[in-house]
């Protein structure tokens, strides 16, 4: 007999022919961080006896929005300063200026990130009134004598 007439059978018990190209959770999810990277890490973390199948797509999605959400907060404040490149000083302002960022990453302490410029008010010079302005305009005025 021709081995040919005989059909062949591929990985996984079907018929032979073509085998259908892999598609990754992560596609299937419309992620781009790694959904099966991130299972795998779960498992071998030895978080809990047993996971669902859909932890590590919602881990996997919500890690990619926080840094996405970050990213673009960052780029805003490298543009602010005339930057075509993120560097860790404006990822700082970018996380300390968000309020809901801020109180995440409270207690994360950013490598070369610096502080936030703060000046106490009190600390700033007092006002001084110009003498222009003050013959102008007096705290209380004259009476005139009639």
């Amino acid at each position: 007999m021709d081995s040919s007439s005989t059909p062949v059978k591929a990985a996984g018990g079907r018929k032979g022919g073509q085998r259908k190209k892999a598609v990754s959770k992560s596609v299937k999810a419309g992620l781009q961080f790694p959904v099966g990277r991130i299972a795998r890490f779960i498992k071998k973390g030895r978080y809990a006896q047993r996971m669902g199948t859909g932890a590590p797509i919602y881990l996997a999605a919500v890690l990619e929005y926080l840094a996405a959400e970050v990213l673009e907060l960052a780029g805003n404040a490298a543009r602010d300063n005339k930057k075509n490149r993120i560097n860790p000083r404006h990822l700082l302002l970018a996380i300390r200026n968000d309020e809901e960022l801020g109180k995440l990453l409270a207690g994360v302490t950013i490598a070369s990130g610096g502080v936030l410029p703060n000046i106490n008010p009190v600390l700033l010079p007092k006002k001084v009134p110009s003498s222009g302005a003050s013959e102008k305009s007096p705290k209380s005025p004259k009476k005139s004598k009639a």
